[in-house]
């Protein structure tokens, strides 16, 4: 992100964001990224949508026993907030992260997503 001072664009660390790595499906994370590059955002702006709609239903229907077999580490950033809500939400509901993370795929509301050139918002 960049801030205005005194008429000059200074660069800066957006505070509200939180590295984050976990393991997640590499089905799924193909498939995300083929959803970024139609829609002109990234992954991680996809699953924040879909996290913060399983959020707001408070509920998940999740069988462990169908897990995907086909995992891969995924680092990337996440806002601070929104990730330790879904650790709460997962410890509530006696899931891990990357199961609450693959469930909320189905969520992704691709009308109100955050476009890639977000992170490059003047504040």
């Amino acid at each position: 992100m960049w801030e205005l001072v005194n008429g000059k664009l200074i660069q800066k660390t957006d505070e509200t964001r939180k590295k984050f790595r976990t393991n997640i499906s590499k089905t799924i994370l193909d498939q995300l990224e083929n959803l970024a590059a139609e829609y002109d955002t990234h992954v991680n702006y996809l699953l924040e949508n879909g996290l913060q709609a399983v959020l707001e239903q408070g509920v998940i229907t999740y069988d462990k026993k169908t897990r995907p077999k086909d995992r891969v580490q995924y680092k990337t950033t996440y806002d601070k907030e929104l990730l330790e809500k879904v650790k709460d939400f997962a410890k509530v509901h006696q899931l891990f992260i990357n199961d609450v993370i693959e469930y909320s795929v189905n969520f992704i509301d691709l009308k109100n997503i955050k476009n890639s050139s977000y992170k490059n918002r003047v504040e």
